[in-house]
């Protein structure tokens, strides 16, 4: 089967942007398989080596009781692991990403968030500071699993910051952000609330300045599963992660050894959204 790449439009709004929301890629009745998959996962609190409960988090914390998980795609013995593997590696994403990268992309990362009523959010950072893709950048393709919008917590993304380099960031409110980090953007430049509903998809790139709002809803949680991905002529990434092609075969990449932005080796995971 053939799968649809970018239209010219879409390329064009990716090239002005750093990032595109391409609607309707994920079906409703996926949305709901991996819903449903996720929540029986979580249904009796975090799962050891999977949950990541936020440093800091007191026990009335939202994140405490839902907190996200990391790599749910290499937990093959549990059925959000194949499930994570499988949308991971779906092949509607692969034209839409070697669009994006002008060459193959390998797979790196997965990451399911829940961000339930009363999560704080993420603060505005650049994904590339975590990943350290060298040369070139990352790309995320992040699924919205609910709707998502200023009300629940929703994404923003902050328009012609892809070409940027990575910034060392600032010190992130706690009372607001599970996160640490902060990027200021450029002066003139305003983070813009992404209007996405469950089954969008938002593709940005690794230098695009990003984050979300606390979920001030009552009952509205914000779920999104995310994904990872570096062109195939990465020649280092961080020691975090393992890229595998399409086809499902690890590929062997160096680990970026350098200090980053701020002079130290990075020692997180990407946590972005």
């Amino acid at each position: 089967m053939t799968y649809a790449s970018l239209t010219p439009e879409q390329a064009e709004c990716f090239e002005r942007d750093g990032f595109l929301a391409i609607r309707g890629l994920v079906t409703p009745d996926e949305i709901a398989e991996i819903r449903e998959a996720f929540m029986q996962q979580a249904a009796d609190g975090p799962v050891p080596g999977l949950s990541d409960t936020p440093r800091g988090s007191s026990a009335n914390d939202p994140l405490s009781r839902y907190p996200r998980m990391m790599h749910p795609h290499k937990h093959a013995d549990k059925a959000v692991g194949r499930l994570a593997m499988r949308y991971m590696l779906d092949p509607r994403f692969r034209p839409i990403l070697a669009d994006l990268f002008g060459e193959e992309p390998l797979a790196c990362q997965s990451m399911f968030y829940f961000k339930p009523p009363g999560a704080r959010g993420q603060d505005l950072h650049q994904d590339n500071f975590y990943l350290r893709v060298k040369p070139g950048t990352c790309m995320a393709a992040w699924i919205a699993v609910d709707d998502a919008d200023a009300g629940n917590g929703g994404m923003m993304c902050v328009p012609q910051t892809a070409m940027l380099d990575i910034a060392c960031p600032e010190q992130a409110d706690p009372a607001l952000f599970f996160t640490t980090e902060h990027v200021e953007p450029p002066p003139g430049l305003e983070p813009q609330m992404m209007q996405l509903k469950a089954g969008d998809v938002l593709f940005f790139n690794g230098s695009v300045i990003h984050g979300s709002t606390p979920n001030t809803s009552a009952d509205r949680f914000r779920r999104s599963l995310i994904f990872h991905y570096v062109p195939a002529s990465t020649a280092e990434i961080s020691h975090w992660y393992e890229a595998l092609s399409f086809d499902g075969a690890r590929q062997d990449i160096a680990i970026n050894m350098d200090g980053g932005p701020c002079g130290t080796t990075q020692a997180l995971p990407a946590g972005p959204h």
